[in-house]
């Protein structure tokens, strides 16, 4: 006051203060002493604070002022600190001036002084001060409680009043939902208040009912404030008993990362207590939306928060199962490796029980299969164990981790064991095993029990015959998975297939031929299939004596059979070597008119995508063609024409049969053609030219009109023959499986067209390579001869080719071809002995040689 009287103003007069306080900062007469610049500063900071103007205010109390007495809306200026120019809270303090502050501003105003090295002032009246001793001011601090509580009060009141209103009001909502987490973050003490006016369950059901109306911004609110209260106890429980916990699991995916981020928070709060954790785990969809957040590097802070949440849950033992199933095997492994015997055996219980995804099946199998394997020695985790490795051993990429956890040796002592009588372990074992080897690969080469014998030695195959006369039904099927599993196996397949039929073993597979359950029938036809491709005959004299080979047939010919079984069946059958009668009374003209229907069936069907399943039996017909193909008498041959086989071998060269078919179908081509070279010429005879009308055609020059004669067969060749390639329109198709990837395809496409050229000595074999050349075929052979490695593919078709250069027009062609002459050299030097004559006869016709001998340039002149 004294001041404001100096300078010539009135002491009230706040905007006379705040201009001598720009002029005193403006002074260019500063002190220079360091006691005066620090009396400076203090008056400087005396002055700056007088010259605010404190204003009634209510702090940051955002609420609608209504027309109410009993609504607190202005503090008393007494209740504002003079250094925050807020409403203080407790404690209240006064200082030896009599101004009241807050405690916590006043301090920190103090620490400010010392550190400045200037006495410890009164902030208002600038005093300095001779005690710092702060004294609680009990009268005030009760009047701005009270006035504080009328104001919680006021605002709690509108809240429910806002929350309550039907519609709601998005505007109120967001009013509301802001009084209520301003009450419960700055007045902590008063959160039971706001829960027994029933705000917690207003804001849960505006959640709940109100979701998609109040959108993500309020529902980040609401999650807020809830996250607030829920550091009450009893507004936790309240919150949980309203399925709050499935509210905040559906905003996981909301719109705003607020919205997810306040779900999360509110998740980890819960997860204080074990029960919730439980709860939490137990709501359908929580622990996968929290594990695919916690992947999420999208969004660091959310991964860290659904992370904690997660590990918060893999504390308690009951969620074990439910974090295995989202994914999160972190605490299964954890008790699996660490946890003691009986844990270890609850586990592995649980693994067996679940239903795995592939990724699981793997993550699980990597890091906890030699504790499985470890358990079967164990009389009571025996049974868990066997339950756990089984269901692992349902991905194919589990095998070789199974196996280098020695788990074969475990499984067939388990199989073996003839002291312990459970069929339930027994089949278990089994039926693990199978899924072992039904891939392979990977089992070939470990040892399948402990004296190191591997699955495909002798002593293991017999045994596991054995198995098939001492087990019950359930189980025998799954013993003939395993043989099919470790017949089909290249490595293994011969030896398998050796042991079976070398000790009569074959004779305990028959019986399953006919079995009345289907799974036994599919399984023993494969493995009679696998064993036919490398002992056919000994299958079939087995099948002989037992009166069984017409169950084959009966089998093919039964619709009513399964698709598997006919497909095996056919080729079973076509594997055989039968003799004329077999075919004749086995198979027979009705057959070959079957088989002919039901292979157009099959493409129409299959068409460019078939199954495994259709390809075997497209493959066992062609197959069966072929017994027909082999010895051709004049009834076989009358079956061949009226059922069209040449039309139907050619059929299946297109490139949507699979390598076998073509193979197959190329070698009946072959197999037709070559019988046509001597029933053609005995069946058809050239046409007559005596007579007056030929002289008279003779004389006239016209040409005839008599269709002219085949170049191959030197005859007239009817297009119903099936018995020529050229008529049939074989030629070109043959040509195309020339550039097919399957060796075995190429070669046996070769022999087909290498009956083309078998009578190189004929006058109409230059026809023949004419027709040749003209459907592309010379290139084609000189392109796979130059690109071949295959030794008797290069051997076989360098033959056709010695014997289509004897053309003097085509030889004198080809004689610049640098890449035909610089392979035949290659196999004049490296071939075999046939290989190595006819690359010195073709290199002799291009002229490259000089010729040996007077053979083949008399051959050619000859031809001339």
């Amino acid at each position: 006051m004294d001041l404001a009287r100096a300078l010539g103003f009135e002491p009230g007069d706040r905007a006379e203060f705040c201009n001598q306080v720009k002029l005193f900062k403006g002074d260019p007469f500063r002190s220079h002493s360091v006691p005066e610049r620090r009396v400076l500063m203090s008056l400087e900071r005396i002055l700056s604070n007088w010259s605010v103007e404190p204003v009634p205010v209510s702090p940051n109390w955002d609420f609608e002022i209504v027309e109410d007495a009993a609504a607190p809306v202005f503090a008393f200026k007494s209740f504002l600190c003079p250094l925050t120019k807020e409403v203080m809270r407790d404690p209240v303090v006064v200082l030896e001036s009599s101004q009241a502050y807050e405690r916590t501003a006043i301090e920190y105003w103090f620490e400010r002084c010392i550190q400045d090295g200037r006495d410890p002032t009164c902030p208002v009246t600038g005093r300095v001060l001779k005690s710092l001793e702060l004294k609680p001011n009990i009268g005030l601090a009760g009047a701005i409680e009270e006035w504080v509580g009328r104001v919680v009060e006021y605002q709690i009141k509108s809240a429910v009043q806002y929350l309550s209103e039907d519609p709601l009001s998005v505007d109120h909502v967001e009013r509301a939902l802001d009084h209520v987490f301003k009450v419960s973050e700055e007045h902590p003490t008063r959160r039971y208040i706001i829960r027994n006016a029933g705000v917690v369950q207003l804001i849960v059901t505006v959640l709940s009912n109100n979701s998609k109306t109040i959108g993500s911004h309020l529902r980040s609110k609401a999650l807020m404030t809830l996250l607030s209260l829920a550091e009450d106890e009893e507004s936790r429980k309240i919150m949980l008993e309203r399925g709050t916990t499935r509210l905040a699991i559906h905003s996981l995916i909301g719109n705003s990362e607020k919205e997810r981020e306040h779900a999360i928070k509110l998740l980890l709060e819960f997860c204080n207590d074990e029960d919730c954790c439980v709860r939490i785990a137990s709501e359908k969809g929580a622990l996968v939306l929290l594990s695919s957040i916690a992947g999420n590097m999208e969004y660091p802070s959310l991964s860290n928060l659904a992370e904690e949440v997660l590990r918060q849950m893999e504390r308690v033992e009951d969620n074990v199962q439910c974090l295995a199933a989202a994914g999160r095997f972190g605490p299964l492994i954890s008790r699996l490796h660490d946890g003691s015997v009986g844990v270890k055996i609850e586990m592995a219980s649980l693994v067996g029980r679940m239903t795995l995804t592939n990724s699981c099946k793997e993550q699980i199998a990597r890091q906890g299969a030699r504790v499985f394997v470890e358990l079967l020695s164990n009389q009571e985790g025996s049974g868990p164990s066997l339950q756990a490795l089984y269901n692992l051993s349902g991905l194919d990429g589990n095998a070789t981790i199974l196996i280098e956890s020695s788990v074969l040796p475990s499984l067939i002592e388990v199989l073996f064991d003839e002291k312990d009588p459970s069929y339930e372990l027994k089949s278990l074992a089994a039926s693990t095993i199978a899924n072992i080897v039904s891939k392979p690969g990977h089992w070939e080469l470990a040892s399948a029990d402990k004296k190191g014998n591997p699955m495909q030695s002798e002593i293991v195959v017999l045994r596991l015959l054995g198995l098939l006369n001492s087990l019950p039904s359930q189980c025998q099927v799954i013993v003939l998975r395993i043989l099919c599993g470790i017949t089909s196996s290249p490595q293994a397949s011969e030896l398998v297939a050796s042991h079976i039929t070398s000790k009569g073993g074959f004779g305990s597979v028959i019986p399953f031929l006919e079995h009345p359950e289907v799974e036994h029938r599919v399984f023993a036809f494969k493995l009679t299939r696998l064993i036919s491709e490398w002992f056919s005959q000994y299958i079939a004299n087995e099948l002989r004596l037992s009166n069984k080979l017409t169950v084959l047939k009966e089998k093919l010919l039964n619709n009513q059979s399964t698709s598997d079984e006919r497909s095996d069946a056919a080729q079973i059958l076509a594997n055989f070597s039968l003799s004329e009668g077999e075919i004749q009374t086995l198979l027979g003209g009705d057959f070959v008119e079957w088989t002919a229907v039901t292979l157009k069936n099959q493409r129409r069907i299959s068409n460019a995508r078939s199954s495994y399943t259709a390809s075997g039996m497209q493959e066992g017909l062609i197959g069966l063609l072929l017994h027909f193909t082999r010895n051709l008498d004049q009834q076989t041959l009358n079956i061949v024409r009226e059922n069209r086989l040449m039309g139907i071998f050619c059929e299946q060269l297109d490139y949507t049969s699979k390598a076998k078919v073509k193979q197959l179908a190329a070698i009946g081509l072959k197999h037709l053609s070559e019988f046509g070279r001597s029933v053609t010429a005995r069946d058809s005879k050239p046409p007559s030219s005596s007579g007056f009308c030929s002289f008279l055609v003779l004389m006239c020059g016209k040409a005839s009109s008599q269709p002219s004669m085949c170049p191959i067969h030197n005859c007239l060749c009817d297009e119903d023959s099936q018995l020529c390639l050229l008529k049939s329109n074989c030629i070109k198709p043959l040509v195309d499986i020339l550039h097919d990837n399957d060796t075995d395809v190429q070669l046996a496409a070769v022999d087909a067209l290498s009956t083309l050229v078998l009578d190189y000595t004929s006058c109409s074999f230059k026809r023949v390579v004419d027709e040749l050349e003209h459907l592309g075929a010379i290139d084609s052979l000189i392109t796979l001869f130059t690109e071949v490695r295959s030794e008797e593919l290069q051997e076989k078709t360098i033959w056709m080719i010695e014997k289509i250069l004897r053309v003097d027009n085509v030889s004198d062609r080809y004689a610049l071809n640098h890449s035909l002459v610089r392979a035949l050299v290659e196999s004049f030097k490296h071939g075999n002995t046939n290989t190595r004559k006819h690359a010195q006869d073709a290199l002799t016709l291009l002229k490259q040689l000089s010729g040996v001998s007077g053979k083949t340039s008399s051959q050619t002149r000859a031809r001339r």
